[in-house]
């Protein structure tokens, strides 16, 4: 670098610098006073006498004490949780808990009474299944199917034929006995299955319901084979065990000594004498516990699963009839003591091999009847007779209602529900017509053509237990941390008129620029620390610090700061010399153009 050059350098080195580049953070926070948008801190600087600039920093210091104090509250109160929570304990009624086993009858008990038809349903599964599909059949294929069935006399699907339809065509049907195709007469009703399908198949199995004479039929679809061949099973089913005996049918499901392995209640140890025999058409045996049969109702002031009921069940998986179920566990619901137990409609399945904890929650209703309601007290003005022998409810109604028109329009109850007076169980061999009546009833049920559920309604009061398993978190995971910045920037704004640009001015100012002079200042005292221990000895002699002068030019601000050499003296201002007023003549000789001319 040229000498010239290097004087600039220094006299630009040495000049005072504002702003971020400012040598010392003196500077450094004048500058920032100045600039910011934050009026305390400008106001600090320029306003005028000691005591209105002293006002001010109290001012700024106490606004920026109370912005960390409500920070750290909005901190402290996002991360804990404070819940003030009043829990009052009194008595309440522990409801009715009724306990079945999915499977109704053992295995083994049933067997006998299901042979023929389990030797049909495993054939009309080998149809199904058992052979590859082709679009062509030959009729050498028909011939071997029917032979199938030789010796067998099959009866069950005389009774109610099993269909294989072609997705494409509809009208004409393979039947499952004979293996030819047949014409299809009557309304054709597809069902959505309820199983998945375990078998890619391009047919749609269903079965035909007709009346006495034949005249009416009607032919039920599933898209399921599976499916299907089940729900043909469980009409068989249930008209063979409407034939059995109660009595025979007790002894032919589960026990309760059988079913309860061991109880508790309210931390006290229970047994199957607690428990009410409750039999149920599709479910066999079921026990009730805390019915209203006993003598006295049980009831808690405590939470928890301790305090409640404790059961171990047995299913016995061994005894599960594979034709008729196609999962293991128990069913159990939760209802009042006057309720009936409509297991097959709100029923909860719990799986084996499991401790499985369900919490209730009861709500009660209350409703003003007309005219501000339809409701009804307790359903007396309601043209259904009630044929359960429990409370008035909208379930109970509708359940009456369609029991009632099996009896009118069938001559039979339907099997899975409580028969109404003068009524039989229905089954083929007294009522060879109900299962097409059956299946045509409940399909006007569900248009609504019966009329059921315009003339059912609520009750204005009731008590309903509800199964909940449910868990809410507020705020959710997406606004909390928004809400955290939110609140710090109402501190912000509240006591410093601070913006995010103001917080990354003051993070730019306090962090980075007194941290870069800070580091620039400690750089520059390593320097001259380290040229101080490499500079060499000079002659003995010659050790005049005055003289140790840098090679390069020396300015006016360098040469001020140069010591003076030790042992000389200044020179002082010597006095004046007086006789230098004195007129003397400064010339001896003049021009001669300039001399006077002499006077005469």
């Amino acid at each position: 670098m040229a000498p010239g050059e290097k004087i600039k350098a220094k006299i630009k080195k040495n000049l005072p610098v504002k702003g971020p580049q400012a040598p010392t953070i003196k500077e450094l926070m004048r500058w920032y006073c100045l600039n910011t948008n934050t009026h305390g801190c400008r106001r600090i600087v320029v306003s005028r006498g000691r005591l209105r600039r002293l006002l001010w920093v109290l001012f700024t210091l106490t606004a920026v004490a109370l912005i960390f104090w409500q920070c750290a509250l909005l901190i402290s109160s996002f991360y804990t949780v404070s819940v003030s929570i009043k829990v009052h304990f009194q008595k309440l009624d522990f409801p009715a808990v009724t306990i079945c086993n999915i499977n109704p009858y053992k295995y083994s008990a049933v067997r006998d009474l299901l042979a023929d038809l389990e030797q049909e349903t495993r054939m009309a599964l080998k149809n199904l299944y058992g052979f590859p599909e082709n679009k062509s059949r030959k009729r050498r294929e028909a011939e071997s199917r029917a032979s199938a069935w030789e010796g067998t006399q099959p009866k069950f699907l005389k009774l109610v034929p099993l269909l294989a339809f072609s997705q494409d065509d509809t009208s004409k049907a393979r039947d499952f006995l004979t293996g030819r195709k047949r014409k299809v007469s009557g309304s054709i009703i597809h069902k959505a299955s309820g199983v998945m399908h375990v078998h890619a198949s391009k047919e749609v199995v269903g079965f035909r319901l007709c009346s006495n004479d034949t005249s009416k039929c009607a032919v039920y679809t599933f898209s399921s084979g599976v499916n299907a061949i089940q729900e043909w099973y469980k009409l068989h089913y249930m008209n063979i065990m409407a034939q059995v005996p109660l009595e025979k049918k007790i002894n032919m499901s589960y026990s309760a000594e059988e079913l309860l392995v061991t109880c508790f209640f309210d931390g006290m140890s229970c047994d199957a004498r607690n428990f009410t025999l409750f039999h149920h058409p599709m479910y066999g045996n079921c026990y009730t516990f805390n019915n209203r049969e006993n003598e006295t109702i049980l009831s808690t002031s405590m939470g928890g699963s301790e305090y409640g009921l404790q059961v171990i069940l047995y299913i016995n998986e061994e005894e599960y009839n594979p034709f008729l179920v196609s999962s293991t566990g128990a069913k159990v619901i939760v209802h009042r003591q006057d309720e009936y137990p409509f297991i097959e409609d709100v029923g909860t399945e719990i799986e084996t091999a499991m401790a499985t904890s369900i919490g209730m929650h009861l709500t009660e209703s209350f409703k003003l009847s007309e005219p501000y309601s339809q409701c009804t007290e307790d359903g007396s003005d309601v043209p259904i007779s009630n044929i359960y022998n429990a409370a008035y409810s909208l379930q109970i109604c509708l359940h009456s209602c369609f029991q009632t028109k099996m009896v009118e329009k069938c001559g039979c109850a339907q099997y899975s529900q409580p028969r109404p007076p003068a009524a039989n169980y229905c089954n083929y061999q007294q009522h060879p017509n109900w299962m097409y009546c059956y299946y045509e009833l409940h399909q006007a049920f569900v248009r609504e053509e019966l009329g059921c559920q315009s003339v059912c309604r609520e009750a204005c009061s009731f008590k309903e237990w509800t199964l909940t398993t449910s868990l809410a978190q507020w705020p959710s995971t997406v606004s909390e941390i928004e809400m955290l910045l939110s609140n710090f920037g109402g501190q912000l704004g509240l006591w410093m008129s601070c913006s995010v640009v103001c917080v990354i001015e003051i993070i730019e100012v306090f962090f980075i620029d007194s941290f870069s002079i800070i580091a620039r200042h400690q750089w520059q005292k390593a320097k001259e620390w380290w040229a101080r221990r490499h500079v060499p000895p000079g002659p003995q002699g010659l050790d005049n610090p005055g003289l140790d002068i840098d090679d390069d030019l020396p300015t006016f601000t360098s040469a001020l700061r140069l010591p003076p050499a030790p042992g000389t003296e200044v020179p002082g201002t010597p006095p004046p010399r007086y006789n230098t007023l004195r007129l003397e003549r400064a010339f001896s000789d003049q021009l001669t153009d300039t001399q006077m001319p002499a006077e005469s």
